[in-house]
C-alpha cells in the first residue's frame, strides 16, 4: 500500500441559475462555463466525488481512498464515528444573483428524513463587491405562524437581517437558521457533508424549463429554529500575521485562518484528524514530516491525511493567506 500524501483534488463545478465567472480566473482553469456557482473542492456527495488529481492515488475517488486508508486518513476517533463518510464538504461558491432563502436541517432531523447527516456551516468572504451582502438570519423574533403568513405573501424578506460584508468576513451558519447569499459575493463554504437544502423564497425565478422553483415551505418551518435572534451574526475575530487565530470550533469542525508572511511549522502529532488547507490569498510551500513537498496557491484545496505529524508551510514573496479545517 502506497503511503498517504498531502492531496489535492479535480474541482467540481457546478453550474446555477445564480452563478457567476469569477471561478475559473481564481482558480486558474482555462475552461470557461457560463454560470458556475460553485466549485466543490473536496465533497464525498453520490455524484459530486471529488478526485485525486496528483501523486500515485490520482484518479481515486474521496470515497475509495477513504475505504482503502480508513484511519490514516481521517484519524482513528473519526473512522469510529463516521465509517466511510467523509465528514465535511468544502467549496467555493460565486454568486452572481441573489441565492435562494432558504434552511437545512439539524441531524437529527436530517437523520429521520433523510438518512442523512444535517447541515451546519461557516462562510469566510474571499471578496465582495462594494454592494454586496449576506442575510445570516432573521432580523426580529417571529413565529411559525407569522412565517407561515410571510411565505405566503411574499414578504419573509422584510424579517430578515441583511449585512454589508467585505473580505475576511466570517459567519456561521448552524442548522435551523435561515440565511441567503446575496449577488457579488465570493464566499469559501465549509460544512457537514450533506447536500439538504429547503427553500423558502426564491424571488419568483423559473428553472431552465420556464417552471416556478420548487420551494419546501412545510418541510422548512419543522427545520426553522425560531427561537434564535441576534443583534449581529458576524463572527467577530482579532486580525493578525504569522500566527493561526481561531474562527469557528464546533463538534463538527474547527477553522482557523492563517496570514502568513513567515515561515511556520504546525505541530499535528496529537490530532487524530485529517487536516484540510485552503488557500485564499498568495501561495506557499507545503513541506510534510517524511519529506512530502507541494505547491498551493489562492484557489486550492489540500488534504493533509491524519498521518500527517507535522507541517512546514513556507509563503512566498508576498505571503499566504488559508485556512486550516479539521474534526
Amino acid at each position: 500500500m502506497h503511503k498517504l500524501y498531502p492531496l489535492k483534488f479535480e474541482p467540481v463545478l457546478k453550474q446555477t441559475l445564480w452563478g457567476g465567472d469569477k471561478i475559473f480566473s481564481y482558480k486558474h482553469i482555462d475552461e470557461v462555463l457560463p454560470n458556475v456557482g460553485e466549485s466543490w473542492e473536496l465533497s464525498a456527495i453520490k455524484g459530486s466525488e471529488s478526485i485525486v488529481a496528483n501523486g500515485s492515488e490520482k484518479g481515486t475517488t474521496l470515497s475509495e481512498l477513504l475505504a482503502k486508508y480508513k484511519g490514516d486518513l481521517v484519524g482513528a476517533s473519526n473512522y469510529a464515528r463516521y465509517g466511510n463518510k467523509f465528514p465535511l464538504l468544502v467549496k467555493f461558491i460565486d454568486a452572481n444573483k441573489d441565492l435562494s432563502i432558504q434552511v437545512h436541517p439539524n441531524d437529527e432531523l436530517a437523520m429521520k428524513r433523510h438518512d442523512c447527516a444535517g447541515k451546519n456551516e461557516m462562510w469566510y468572504v474571499v471578496a465582495a463587491d462594494e454592494t454586496a451582502k449576506l442575510i445570516p438570519g432573521f432580523s426580529r423574533h417571529i413565529t411559525s405562524q407569522e412565517y407561515k403568513n410571510r411565505v405566503h405573501d411574499g414578504t419573509l424578506i422584510d424579517v430578515l437581517q441583511t449585512v454589508l460584508v467585505k473580505t475576511g468576513d466570517v459567519f456561521y451558519v448552524p442548522a435551523g437558521r435561515v440565511h441567503g447569499i446575496g449577488p457579488g459575493v465570493f464566499i469559501l463554504e465549509i460544512q457537514q457533508t450533506s447536500d439538504i437544502t429547503y427553500r423558502i423564497f426564491d424571488y419568483g425565478r423559473k428553472d431552465k424549463n420556464g417552471r416556478p422553483r420548487e420551494l419546501h415551505t412545510d418541510l422548512a418551518m419543522e427545520a426553522i429554529d425560531f427561537s434564535e435572534v441576534q443583534d449581529n451574526f458576524r463572527t467577530e475575530y482579532e486580525h493578525k500575521q504569522n500566527e493561526p487565530i481561531e474562527l469557528v470550533a464546533t463538534p463538527d469542525f474547527t477553522t482557523s485562518v492563517y496570514d502568513m508572511t513567515e515561515s511556520i511549522t504546525c505541530d499535528y502529532s496529537e490530532l487524530d484528524s485529517f487536516v484540510v488547507l485552503v488557500c485564499v490569498e498568495g501561495s506557499c510551500r507545503l513541506l510534510d514530516d517524511v519529506q512530502n513537498e507541494l505547491d498551493m496557491h489562492a484557489g486550492e484545496t489540500v488534504l493533509l491525511p491524519a498521518t500527517t505529524r507535522e507541517l512546514t508551510v513556507l509563503p512566498a514573496d508576498g505571503g499566504v493567506k488559508f485556512l486550516e479545517t479539521y474534526v
